[in-house]
């Protein structure tokens, strides 16, 4: 039987909401081991000068825990 984690992180990319996607799994990878899914809970930008200036995601990461 496996035993699987949830956690909750939140990255940003200046280029796109799957930049930002791509970028926190990548980043959780290096800490977490055993990474095997991660959903988008939300999505968010930040608007400057009438013009996106920032693409944030908030990511739920499912990691397998070891035996």
């Amino acid at each position: 039987m496996s035993v699987a984690r949830v956690t909750e992180i939140i990255s940003s990319s200046s280029k796109s909401f799957e930049d930002a996607v791509e970028a926190g799994v990548e980043r959780a990878s290096k800490t977490l081991k055993n990474v095997t899914s991660a959903w988008v809970q939300d999505m968010k930008c930040t608007v400057k000068d009438g013009k996106i200036d920032e693409y944030r995601v908030i990511l739920k990461v499912t990691f397998v825990l070891k035996d």
